[in-house]
């Protein structure tokens, strides 16, 4: 049939091709569209249906008719269509299909020959420009361009595969073992195979596309103009059967599958996956730029049969095609069929007419659904024609428990896959007019067969490869209102009731009872609901007060009980840097939000803790060799072993040290140190910035607050007892402030001719008298041990107490005689009141010792040897024992016990630090036994 303004509609998939057709169609006031499946027509019927109703709109397949009286549009697979109603539109979709070997000559015949009265449309792919040229004449081309671009991703893992992607398999055994492995890895997936029913596609579509699964199966069904949301297409295989071997895809079949990814507007990928080989770079060309050789032969079967007899209608099937575009079609199923009967003695005895041969040519028209074997189909085939040929019909008992023997919807997807091929067969029979008896009541039962099979195996096909709580999960999840996840305040969320994991800080920790699958699922739903949580909790923790955070020994940033984040090496030793924990899922934003929150609680910590130390870097007005030991201290955080810089200690004057002296910096005789960075909270901090500056696996912890001495151990080296405000010094490590003070009562002693330990030593180290002699050794002096007949406590007591009432009673006549002289004056020095000061608890009133009790006592004397943990050698110019800010010595010798500032005698006993006169030469004279101090001084001096 001729007429009317043919025209072709060629280019790649996403142009819009099939959607211009059903627009010109509904244009005119009758029209027929051809399909290539049987879904993509029920798809688009459902379309039309949905503009025009359903009473104006028919579908005709191979196993489903539905035709209204006033029908003015027909929907159709190509096999079906109708082509002699003289409708005013035509339009065959996929034309390119006349290529294929299978059903290549069925297109054929509708580009040579179905045309509409007014309007022809030919859709399909650019190969069949040359081959429409050539075969359809006064044709006009319009190209479309592809709405999206295509790109190649390469291979993936399936494990790796983001959502919204088709995985495609060319068997149903490759497929359903993808859709398993996507269960395990994914949470589940939908099957989308030709062989389904439409119910069953479109129920596992539906599936899909409301998003209770984000991941498609599907074999090259889909690539006949199924629009789906899908984003990526992947192949499992880039070859298949193609019913008589096993052959690698060609590019432009390869196109046609990838282009299901990117509809419209929205951009699509597509690559391999599994044991899929990489494709080649310029197959990827070709596909990326919508590229492929042209077409250069249609399959062709002669249309025009001849019914004679069964041998002529074979030799009509047979006859070769004139002219180069077209070629003989591989030979087909039905074909086949005939010449399996026609070699029945018993069929050839039955045709006595053209009209039993035409009978016989539609019974072999039967799709084998069953697709058991070639002896089966046609036995079935053999059968069914018998019944016709009696002009009886298919007899409907006998028809009868053919489909009750298939309608049982129990067993597995193989078992009702099996099912409803064979129930397709019975469809496709019911709507063969004149076939059965009573056509409407057959079309219906074989259709309700049909559908609570299609069910069952939605149902099958669901339990196999999809979680039904996660499926549930999914699809609440789509619908947010509806999505109940909870957060209480212990952190635990729980989705749709159930447990799902705890919120810690802003990292969700998953439930591990569960399933891989059900957890997958559950952290998916619960980030979702998470998402208002994240930000409300971010916003809390952004306001909260710094003393709700916290610095952990190891780096770690608390806020309260949950880590948020860790410190981590920055540009400078007291600017380090936070890295929050922070999940991806909660977004940037809150990322961002947490990062700058911790980063300010840091910043603020340093400078809170370590004011005096940045104060005095920042002093302009240090300058020369101050200004550089300044940043020394710096970059020590606070504390110097005096022998590292006992040269520029001795470089620096007066008014440099004084300098110093103003931001807290002490020059001890062992350490240089900022008394206020030995605290607690800033020795903690000192040691995570240096373990951070050092790059250390495992920080040192700080010790606990209080402690004068702790043990010395050996897996700790020096430097992490500096920055922990410790000497090692024997077999204790001694706070370097009580080591300054224990300095100072030190430099009060005879330290040749040898002293012992008072009771004031002994309480700035807390240490027993054992314990104090190893940590003088540790110093470098030498302890020799004695022992001594024990004096009692009671009359220790009594003198002590005497002692201190004289020396308040001195105290208050000194403070007044100074009132009355109007202004302070010199302190009366009181030789006994000083010694017995100097004895203390030390000694004791004469003549009440314990004749049966002995006690241990050391001698100390400076003797500076090699031994475990001995003090660095001073600098040149000072004497045997160390000095420091209060023992500068000016010749050799032994120390001055001095003030900066203030000059002490030469030679003899050293003074004290703390400003004491030089002591009188001690003399014999009488002891007063009224006065405690002569008593006192008394001892001492007989001692």
């Amino acid at each position: 049939m001729q007429g009317g303004r043919i025209t072709a509609v060629l280019g790649p998939t996403n142009t819009g091709k099939t959607h211009y057709a059903i627009e010109r169609m509904l244009a005119h006031r009758t029209g027929v569209i051809g399909l290539p499946l049987r879904l993509l027509a029920r798809e688009v019927y459902d379309r039309i249906v949905a503009q025009r109703g359903p009473s104006v709109v028919a579908l005709v397949t191979g196993e489903e008719r539905i035709v209204p009286e006033r029908t003015q549009y027909w929907v159709c697979t190509v096999e079906a269509m109708p082509t002699g109603i003289g409708a005013d539109f035509l339009a065959i979709d996929e034309i390119q299909l006349c290529g294929d070997p299978e059903r290549g000559h069925v297109f054929t015949d509708r580009l040579l020959h179905a045309r509409g009265l007014h309007e022809t449309l030919f859709l399909g792919s650019e190969t069949m420009r040359g081959a429409i040229a050539a075969l359809v004449p006064k044709v006009q081309f319009t190209r479309r361009e592809r709405f999206s671009e295509l790109t190649c991703s390469g291979s993936k893992k399936i494990s790796r595969m983001k959502p919204r992607s088709a995985i495609v398999g060319f068997s149903v055994e490759n497929t359903y073992a993808i859709a398993e492995l996507i269960r395990r890895q994914k949470g589940g997936c939908a099957v989308v195979m030709g062989a389904l029913s439409p119910r069953t596609r479109n129920a596992q579509v539906e599936m899909y596309q409301n998003g209770d699964v984000d991941y498609l199966v599907a074999t090259d069904a889909i690539g006949m103009g199924l629009n789906l949301d899908i984003d990526h297409v992947a192949f499992s295989a880039t070859s298949k059967f193609d019913g008589r071997r096993m052959r690698p895809l060609f590019p432009h079949e390869l196109a046609q599958i990838a282009g299901r990814a990117g509809r419209h507007t929205t951009d699509g990928t597509f690559g391999v996956t599994g044991e899929a080989r990489p494709l080649q770079p310029e197959v990827i060309e070709a596909v990326e730029n919508h590229r492929f050789a042209p077409l250069q032969r249609l399959q062709w079967r002669n249309g025009r049969l001849e019914f004679g007899t069964v041998d002529r209608l074979i030799q009509s099937l047979d006859a070769r095609p004139e002219g180069e575009w077209l070629t003989k079609g591989r030979e087909a199923d039905d074909a086949r069929a005939l010449k399996v009967l026609a070699d029945d003695p018993a069929i050839r005895d039955r045709i006595t007419s053209p009209k039993d041969v035409q009978l016989l040519w539609d019974v072999c028209r039967i799709p084998d659904f069953r697709s058991i074997s070639e002896a089966e189909h046609a036995t079935l085939l053999a059968r069914i024609f018998e019944f016709l040929q009696s002009g009886k019909g298919v007899p409907s008992d006998w028809l009868a428990r053919q489909i009750e023997r298939i309608d049982r919807t129990g067993g597995d997807i193989d078992t009702l896959s099996r099912r409803l091929a064979f129930i397709r067969t019975w469809t496709y029979v019911a709507q063969r007019k004149g076939w059965v008896d009573d056509e409407s009541h057959w079309r219906e039962a074989t259709r309700a067969v049909e559908d609570r099979l299609s069910d069952a195996l939605h149902g099958a096909l669901t339990q196999r490869f999809v979680d039904r709580r996660t499926s549930v999960l999914m699809r609440r999840l789509k619908q947010k209102e509806t999505l109940v996840a909870e957060v209480n305040d212990k952190g635990e969320v729980t989705v749709e009731g159930e447990f799902a994991g705890r919120l810690e800080g802003f990292r969700f920790k998953q439930d591990e009872t569960g399933s891989p699958d059900e957890a997958k699922m559950l952290a998916r739903a619960a980030y979702e609901a998470l998402a208002p949580e994240f930000s409300l909790r971010a916003d809390r923790f952004y306001n909260a007060p710094d003393t709700e955070m916290d610095f952990t020994e190891q780096g770690g940033l608390m806020w309260g009980d949950t880590a948020v984040g860790k410190l981590v090496k920055g540009p400078d030793l007291l600017k380090p840097t936070v890295q929050a924990f922070v999940d991806d899922e909660a977004g940037a934003d809150v990322a961002e939000k947490v990062t700058r929150r911790l980063q300010h609680f840091i910043d603020r910590k340093v400078a809170a803790l370590f004011e005096p130390l940045l104060a005095m870097s920042r002093d302009e007005e240090l300058t020369g060799l101050a200004r550089g030991f300044a940043f020394r201290m710096v970059e020590s955080l606070g504390i110097i072993p005096r022998e590292q810089v006992a040269a520029e200690v001795k470089d620096l004057d007066q008014d440099a040290r004084g300098s110093l002296r103003k931001h807290g910096v002490r020059f001890g005789q062992y350490t240089i140190f900022m008394p206020a960075l030995l605290k607690p909270a800033p020795t903690r901090l000192r040691l995570v910035l240096a373990s951070l500056w050092s790059g250390a696996d495992e920080f040192p912890e700080s010790p606990p607050p209080g402690l004068v001495t702790i043990p010395n151990i050996d897996a700790f080296d020096a430097e992490t007892y500096r920055l922990s405000g410790y000497r090692p010094s024997g077999a204790r490590a001694i706070r370097i402030d009580m080591l300054e003070r224990l300095a100072d009562l030190l430099r009060t002693q005879d330290s040749r001719g040898g002293f012992e330990a008072n009771p004031d030593m002994l309480s700035i180290t807390g240490m027993t008298l054992d314990q104090f002699a190893d940590l003088m050794g540790g110093m470098g002096y030498k302890a020799e041990k004695g022992e001594r007949a024990k004096v009692k406590a009671a009359d220790l007591e009594k003198a002590e107490e005497q002692a201190g009432a004289e020396a308040l009673k001195t105290e208050q006549a000194d403070e007044a005689k100074a009132e009355a002289g109007g202004g302070e004056q010199p302190a009366e020095t009181h030789p006994e009141a000083e010694a017995a000061a100097e004895a203390g608890g030390d000694m004791v009133a004469a003549g009440d010792v314990a004749s049966d009790e002995v006690e241990v006592f050391y001698t100390f004397t400076w003797a500076p040897r090699p031994r475990g943990n001995r003090p660095p050698r001073r600098e040149q110019g000072q004497g045997g024992k160390p000095g420091g800010e209060r023992g500068e010595r000016k010749g050799g010798g032994k120390p001055h016990g001095k003030r900066d500032g203030h000059k002490g005698k030469k030679g003899g006993k050293p003074q004290g630090a703390r400003n004491f006169e030089a002591r009188p030469p001690k003399k014999d004279k009488p002891v007063d036994p009224d006065n405690p101090f002569a008593v006192l001084a008394a001892l001492k001096d007989k001692k």
